[in-house]
């Protein structure tokens, strides 16, 4: 039986320089993951500290690293500035409803995608697949003119009812998922006399779970983060969103942006986001693997 030799007094001088090569390797490793893990967080540490400055703090040169007083005044005197509070329920309510729409529309045209095959059924894939080539800009305005003439402007409709009829990406992604669950389930299903419903419902649904949490994040976060369709759509000042509040900053409204106010609306932007991923993360990561692997 042959043994592997082993590094240390009695080692060959090969088998040292092999074990000092890798030493040598991992070390360079894990100083370049430490820079690279730095540089990644710097500008999150320098959000949190500029949200803790006193505005004229934030005028000093050469900047400061800490602030010199912790103004932590500045996470009540956001609410004061700006109707704060309404901007976040606002997203909260449209981001909330925006995910509760495109899993029940995107899991059900998935799951047709994926447990039955028809006539036609992959070139109706392929034309719902070519519609994420459509850049919003293209259907900016038609669907501006529709949701005008149903009087939704100045609604929130125009931001939650369009989740409702799914898109291609989320779609895509649970049509992969749904494709990996065995016929059999199903079978057993219609023989216990289950509707295709209920077989969505009662077996398909509690199966994808890694594949819900993924389109869930995904979906939160664009609606979180969109800008543009509230800009769009909403004119009363009770009705904008958080990003819209945000971007108010920089406007001709403050001489001089109280960028201390923006960072603390960055900071409290950013903990739903943090939030849901540090609940969702293990379903999330599964998620991503299962569905990209196929």
């Amino acid at each position: 039986m042959s043994t592997i030799p082993t590094a240390g007094p009695g080692a060959s001088p090969s088998v040292n320089k092999r074990r000092r090569k890798i030493d040598a390797f991992s070390i360079a490793s894990f100083i370049a993951l430490v820079v690279t893990t730095f540089l990644m967080l710097l500008p999150l540490f320098f959000m949190v500290s500029t949200s803790l400055k006193s505005k004229k703090e934030l005028l000093t040169f050469p900047p400061t690293f800490l602030p010199e007083s912790w103004q932590w005044s500045n996470y009540r005197e956001i609410f004061d500035t700006l109707n704060f509070g309404q901007m976040y329920m606002n997203s909260l309510i449209i981001g909330i409803l925006t995910v509760v729409g495109t899993l029940f529309s995107s899991a059900l045209a998935g799951y047709g995608f994926a447990r039955y095959r028809g006539k036609g059924s992959n070139l109706w894939f392929m034309l719902m697949l070519s519609t994420m080539m459509l850049p919003y800009p293209a259907i900016m305005i038609p669907q501006f003119i529709l949701f005008s003439k149903l009087n939704w402007i100045d609604t929130f409709l125009p931001l939650i009812v369009p989740a409702f009829f799914g898109s291609a990406y989320n779609i895509f992604l649970l049509r992969q998922f749904f494709s990996t669950l065995p016929d059999e389930l199903f079978d057993a299903g219609r023989i216990d006399g289950c509707s295709e419903f209920r077989m969505w419902r009662q077996i398909a649904l509690p199966l994808s779970g890694p594949a819900l949490a993924t389109v869930a994040i995904f979906a939160f976060i664009y609606s979180w983060n969109d800008l543009l369709t509230p800009v769009l759509y909403l004119s009363s000042s009770d009705k904008f969103t958080l990003p819209v509040g945000m971007s108010s900053f920089t406007s001709s409204r403050f001489r001089i942006p109280p960028w201390h106010l923006l960072m603390v609306a960055s900071v409290l932007a950013m903990l739903p986001i943090v939030t849901l991923f540090a609940i969702a993360q293990k379903r999330f990561v599964e998620g991503i693997v299962l569905t990209g692997i196929k």
